[in-house]
């Protein structure tokens, strides 16, 4: 069996509010149009998630709210405050914790791009791979037969998007 692992980031936040707190920033509209344009993509490529782990900040609710209807699917979420702009190992805990053999995480930078370099055997050429821009989402497959065997390095990247390779 193989395990699948989609790593995306929120959606582009709204700083219009000075002093609100972060972890309550919703999307701005930029975020709104590009979140759905990210489930169209997964539900295209039939890389649909049966376990979502979720960040419980407004943007990455948001962004979940936008994603799954272009899904055509119901995964099972979980809302985690751990995941909150998590550090990579806090990430990696989170998804060894999994059954399912296809799980979805939805967080923030620094972290989830630091996890996404780590996990992947060879990185791609994509120049935004690194920064891991707002709504960016990666693919990853593992051999590994549970998510507990899952370590840094082993994941094979079947591919990379952003927002702006979507629009074109």
């Amino acid at each position: 069996m193989t395990l699948r692992l989609i790593l995306n980031r929120h959606a582009k936040s709204d700083w219009s509010t000075p002093g609100a707190p972060d972890h309550d920033r919703p999307l701005n509209a930029r975020g709104r149009r590009q979140a759905p344009l990210v489930g169209r993509w997964l539900a295209s490529r039939r890389d649909l998630p049966a376990r979502i782990l979720c960040s419980d900040a407004t943007r990455t609710r948001e962004t979940l709210d936008l994603i799954l209807p272009e899904l055509g699917v119901a995964p099972d979420v979980s809302f985690d405050a751990a995941l909150y702009h998590a550090a990579p190992e806090t990430i990696l805990a989170a998804i060894r914790a999994e059954l399912v053999p296809t799980v979805m995480v939805i967080g923030h930078n620094p972290g989830l791009a630091e996890a996404a370099l780590r996990l992947c055997h060879t990185p791609p050429a994509h120049p935004r791979f690194a920064d891991f821009p707002t709504a960016a989402t990666a693919v990853f497959d593992f051999t590994e037969d549970a998510w507990p065997q899952i370590d840094w390095g082993r994941g094979s990247l079947r591919d990379f998007v952003t927002p702006d390779d979507l629009e074109g």
